[in-house]
């Protein structure tokens, strides 16, 4: 079994290059998981490192949707209407 940080840098870096994109590379991680639980048993070492690497890899996915994340629909609301009740902050 690779080691998890190789495996999810490799990932992210093909995901960079365009040639695969992190949701088929997390595709593959699950589909590699299964079959390693189904070879080595649910409960062994190789399974949890293969379901680690899906996790690592589901976590790089939520990062980059997070960073790219534009303005909510109340956020562009209040941009265009800032005196709408919805949009006023209290200090208290």
């Amino acid at each position: 079994m690779a080691d998890i940080s190789n495996v999810v840098q490799a990932a992210i870096n093909s995901d960079q290059n365009q040639t695969q994109t992190l949701e088929e590379a997390i595709f593959e991680a699950i589909a590699e998981a299964r079959q390693t639980c189904d070879l080595s048993g649910s409960n062994s070492a190789n399974c949890a490192v293969a379901w680690d690497i899906v996790e690592e890899l589901q976590a790089e996915k939520a990062h980059k949707k997070q960073a790219t994340k534009g303005k909510t629909s109340l956020e562009s609301y209040c941009d265009r209407h800032p005196e709408a009740v919805e949009c006023l902050i209290y200090d208290l």
